[in-house]
């Protein structure tokens, strides 16, 4: 009778995976022609999910059929190759079928003896990442959910560094009390960085901002009095303009008075795969600690995102945890490199990103969004709008006219469907952003994409707008 209850067991999830698998691909195989952005009608449809909590069991084929009939069409199909927003990458192929083989292992990367295998591979990752982005091979890191998290987990370890210098445990004494850090960051310095540093007891008001240039760089010859109790916060790819704060010299400041330097680098700092690019992310190599995100540029699909830090044990320091039950082994243990413990094994699907597309196949993947990035420039400037920042990677801001106009004609895109851009607002001026970032994307998407934006702003140029 239970031999019998397995097999039926068995087969039944086999049915539901291929249930899930037939309405997946076909998701995937529509994501590239349906409109971006789901319509009002398919938005409304979400409040069929607003019911009472079942009291009884529901068939599981009629769960995947309510979230797929429901569920799918009221995405944002950041999958295809139109989708220009947040700077959110896609996900390549072996990316998406790694993820589906990891949801079957059901893995816990905690601890080596819980899961060997994601263990293992994010040891791999871990070390091909230094590579490819030619950082040092010593590096010590973790996998975490996003570069907000990867910022506060370098920050940490940074904090437990500098005090330690002082003769201040903070892992044991916390930060009452504790001899003051200093914080420097940039003008442009992005949000997720001062919420990292709110979140590691520093506060978003107590850091010295340092003037930036027209593009968004942090003025080097502005930078305050450093000193070993200083940690300096730099960014490789300003979100808004795509360009990279001057490491070189920031760094040698830096070092000169032994203070920390941490950089922001969640997508730019992948430009340092393309030989073409490598030049604009020069001197990152020298900083204590990065942050970046896989899911952005490297497309290996939500969520992953990586901390390194050059001092491993300031970073175990940090973050180690320890318990009568918890063992400890004689080899890396991920979960003394995160702030999580139990977390799912990001590193199946990085592993199958990297290892799919190698060297070659990032450095044109970086290239060709690049690429894009700058037709859409170019294409822009031809219809007569004003592009607002050198297109140094994959970023693009573009004002309309007046702010009225910029917001109208943004509203209009994502409503329309061809492809969705946000907004932003740059040094004072309302633009649109565009920010190409998906392995998916092509010359296609990019044609068709243009003809809708001029289309739109040209109509909205002749709607009449509030003062």
């Amino acid at each position: 009778m239970q031999s019998m209850q397995k097999e039926s067991s068995t087969s039944r999830t086999g049915e539901l995976l291929n249930l899930a698998a037939a309405k997946a691909i076909r998701y995937v195989d529509q994501a590239a022609e349906r409109a971006v952005a789901p319509s009002s009608a398919d938005l409304a449809t979400l409040g069929k999910f607003h019911e009472p909590f079942p009291s009884e069991p529901c068939d599981p084929a009629q769960v995947l059929n309510q979230l797929d009939a429901v569920g799918s069409p009221a995405t944002t199909a950041t999958t295809g190759g139109r989708y220009f927003g947040f700077v959110n990458g896609g996900m390549v192929p072996a990316a998406l079928a790694a993820s589906w083989i990891a949801a079957a292992w059901n893995q816990n990367a905690a601890l080596r003896v819980m899961s060997p295998v994601a263990a293992e591979l994010e040891d791999v990752v871990l070390r091909w990442i230094c590579e490819a982005l030619a950082l040092p091979l010593d590096c010590e890191g973790g996998l975490v959910t996003c570069a907000t998290m990867a910022n506060f987990t370098a920050l940490v370890a940074a904090r437990h560094a500098l005090l330690k210098q002082t003769g201040w445990d903070v892992t044991e004494n916390g930060m009452f009390g504790a001899p003051p850090i200093e914080l420097v960051v940039g003008a442009e310095v992005h949000a997720s960085v001062l919420k990292a540093l709110s979140m590691a007891g520093f506060g978003r008001k107590r850091v010295t901002i340092v003037e930036a240039d027209s593009q968004g760089r942090m003025r080097s010859n502005r930078l305050p009095r450093l000193t070993k109790q200083t940690i300096v916060c730099i960014q490789a790819g300003s979100v808004n303009t795509g360009t990279f704060d001057p490491a070189d010299q920031v760094c040698a400041a830096a070092k000169e008075q032994g203070a920390w330097v941490h950089v922001d680098g969640a997508f730019g700092l992948w430009a340092r795969v393309s030989p073409k690019y490598a030049p604009l992310a020069q001197g990152f190599e020298k900083a204590d600690s990065w942050a970046t995100d896989a899911h952005k540029w490297p497309n290996a699909g939500y969520d992953c995102g990586v901390v390194l830090v050059r001092n491993g044990d300031a970073l175990r320091a940090s973050l180690g945890i320890a318990a009568a039950y918890l063992e400890p082994g004689a080899r890396r243990e991920p979960m003394h490199h995160t702030p999580e413990a139990s977390r799912r094994a990001r590193g199946v699907e990085l592993w199958a990103t990297l290892k799919s597309l190698g060297r070659a196949g990032l450095c044109q993947l970086i290239e060709r969004t690049c690429a894009h990035a700058q037709r859409f420039a170019e294409g822009l400037r031809e219809a007569g709008f004003e592009v607002l920042n050198e297109v140094v990677i994959n970023q693009v801001l573009v004002s309309f006219g007046t702010p009225d106009v910029t917001r109208e004609v943004i509203r209009g895109i994502q409503e329309e469907g061809t492809c969705w851009c946000g907004g932003t607002v740059w040094q004072g001026r309302v633009a649109m952003r565009i920010s190409v970032s998906s392995w998916a994307t092509t010359e296609r998407d990019v044609e068709r994409s243009l003809e809708a934006i001029t289309r739109i702003a040209r109509d909205s140029k002749s709607v009449p707008t509030s003062a």
